[in-house]
């Protein structure tokens, strides 16, 4: 799919770049669909900036571009003019629209109080939204501290009167559109289901959001405020969501929200095929994709499309910074920071990006500070909780890394990296029960990320569950070990808490046939010694003294591989006192000895284990 983006950092010769290259690669357009979408997009973009709705405004220009050569079939409707819209409403909504566009949200809510129609209502009560939520910001002194002592003045005087409307436009007829008091539009309905959302009334928010997109499914930021209230794949399905071709792109940003990524990419690479290729959001979200997928060299190669598109873009770079943090790409992560700081010192982004810049050099205190900077400007901002808790980690300090995490919980319980954090903390705390929870809600959120399943089988592991801990411990493997470490972890399981140690030696086998590419890890270390005194408690001495000379390539086990070859060496002195074992398993391997240099063949291998996982 991501053939088409090949060599477009080196065609940016325009502020979008050449897409020629790109145009040529992708199937036929589907014309119908881009008109479509051209005049939706025109109507609403202008309905959005009336409204002083600037996210979503900028985010329909973004997709109005990638559609500017599409010719319209029809001539587009003209806008209602405003003076008719307004009547005697029109001054007094220009001087309030100029107030909110200077943030001044006190003067605009005054000046529109009295106001009785729709445009100029949804202006006045979302200015008063947007007083309270500056007002609780502003009073902010201690980012781990919760501050809700607002929540019960301003949402609530909202939730009475926008309730109050709610029942009046629910017991009138919908096909009035005379703006009297009582009566909601879509715009009117999205601001209650924001109201409700706020106050934890989640029912009622998913249903009010939905009759919202029911009358301007053009509104994205109506959109989004839904998919932050589903839960799951189930939830999702049950929606009764209006047939418009902006459900596919809702459909594709939830999927990607559960971590259903593949169904996300799907969706995202048949819209780019349909004519929105040039779509910066949505190349955006494909890199998100590739990140959820750990494909991360593909993820940075279209961040830097990306860059090479909009070099003054700094949408998402927070999950750019973590890809270069990952790959720990010091050069290219110090680039982007002294770059972003030049395009907006003040922007959550930016401080996320210099806060991974620090903690990719260790400096751990300079790290908080920026995510703390980053969460006085946006408190709800999920990455920077997420990333401080991680922070604090790493300086020891579990408690505030606890209260991180619990605060990136409440921005969004689908946050598994949050809930993972917690898992980890409680472990180094030694409190395997508290584990066991945190893991499992990571693990249902991702259910086939091994580390996850390895977690989860540790926590099992430590409460003495042995069954519980075989079988994550088993999917782990199954599912792909991301960390190399399950069949180690079941090895150990099986070989000093299940009493099999001929099965551990085979798991122990197999995890050295796996990992033969790992290098001289510590882990491989242990494993040889193992492998080592079973041998010699077998009396099989070729193998015992294979093995042995194995662990003394380690630090660690270099001592006892140097007793095991003294063992081996006294009972090949005395062959009258040894008695072979053909009862192990290992018997069944070649005798003759392989060259320590050399690679074994396949026919001296272990028989297979089966290792499939079978819930």
């Amino acid at each position: 799919m991501m053939a088409g983006f090949v060599g477009l950092s080196d065609k940016s010769s325009g502020r979008f770049g050449d897409i020629s290259e790109r145009s040529s690669m992708s199937p036929l357009k589907d014309v119908n669909f881009l008109n479509e979408a051209k005049k939706d997009l025109l109507m609403a973009r202008e309905q959005c900036y009336q409204r002083g709705l600037l996210q979503t405004t900028k985010w329909l220009s973004e997709l109005l571009v990638c559609v500017r050569d599409v010719e319209l079939v029809e001539p587009q409707l003209c806008h209602p003019n405003l003076i008719d819209q307004l009547g005697n409403e029109f001054d007094h909504y220009n001087l309030a629209k100029s107030y909110f566009d200077l943030k001044e949200y006190d003067r605009c809510a005054y000046f529109t109080e009295h106001c009785t129609t729709l445009l100029a209502r949804f202006l006045h009560l979302y200015a008063r939204y947007l007083s309270g939520e500056k007002k609780k910001n502003d009073d902010i002194v201690d980012t781990l501290v919760t501050n809700d002592q607002h929540k019960g003045l301003y949402l609530k005087e909202l939730h009475m009167e926008l309730s109050k409307m709610f029942s009046m436009h629910s017991s009138t007829t919908p096909s009035s559109v005379s703006g009297n008091e009582g009566e909601m539009d879509a715009w009117l309905l999205w601001l209650y289901g924001v109201v409700l959302k706020r106050l934890d009334l989640t029912q009622q928010a998913v249903e009010v959001l939905c009759q919202a997109l029911y009358l301007q499914p053009m509104h994205w930021g109506a959109w989004l405020e839904l998919a932050a209230l589903i839960t799951d794949r189930e939830m999702l399905g049950t929606l009764k969501l209006p047939d418009h071709w902006m459900r596919r792109l809702f459909h594709a940003h939830t999927y990607l929200e559960l971590q259903l990524n593949d169904e996300a990419l799907e969706i995202y690479t048949s819209l780019q095929d349909a004519g929105l290729q040039q779509s910066t959001y949505i190349m955006a979200q494909v890199a998100i994709t590739h990140h959820n997928q750990r494909d991360v060299d593909q993820a940075v190669t279209i961040f830097k499309e990306l860059e090479a598109l909009d070099p003054y873009r700094l949408d998402n770079l927070d999950t750019y910074s973590n890809l270069l943090y990952v790959k720990e790409m010091r050069v290219e992560l110090s680039h982007l920071a002294h770059r972003v700081v030049q395009v907006g010192k003040y922007r959550v982004e930016t401080c996320c990006v210099i806060g991974n810049y620090y903690s990719l050099r260790s400096q751990h205190e300079k790290a908080v500070q920026y995510f703390q900077r980053a969460l006085r400007l946006n408190p709800h901002y999920l990455a920077a909780w997420t990333l401080m808790g991680h922070e604090y980690m790493e300086m020891k300090n579990t408690n505030a890394a606890i209260q991180c995490y619990r605060q990136a919980i409440e921005v969004n319980r689908r946050d598994y990296r949050a809930w993972y954090g917690l898992g980890q903390t409680y472990e180094i705390l030694k409190l395997p029960a508290y584990c066991l929870y945190y893991f499992k809600q990571a693990q249902k959120l991702r259910p086939n990320d091994s580390r996850m399943l390895v977690a989860l089988g540790e926590s099992y592991e430590k409460l003495e569950k042995w069954e519980e801990a075989k079988r994550c411990f088993l999917k782990a493997h199954s599912v792909g070990d991301i960390e190399g470490i399950a069949l180690l972890r079941l090895a150990k399981l099986y070989s000093s808490r299940l009493g099999e140690a001929e099965r551990g030696a085979v798991l122990y086998e197999r995890y050295l046939q796996e990992t033969e590419d790992a290098g001289l890890s510590e882990d491989r270390g242990q494993a040889y010694h193992f492998l080592a005194n079973h041998c010699l408690s077998k009396n099989l001495l070729d193998l015992a003294c294979e093995y042995a000379h194995k662990c003394t390539l380690f630090m660690e086990t270099r001592e006892q591989g140097k007793a095991i070859l003294k063992d081996v060496a006294n009972r090949r002195q005395h062959p009258d006192q040894n008695t072979d074992d053909c009862g192990s398993i290992l018997a069944s391997r070649v005798r003759p000895r392989v060259p320590l240099t050399g690679e074994r063949s396949a026919s001296t291998r272990l028989p297979p284990l089966p290792l499939t996982y079978s819930p």
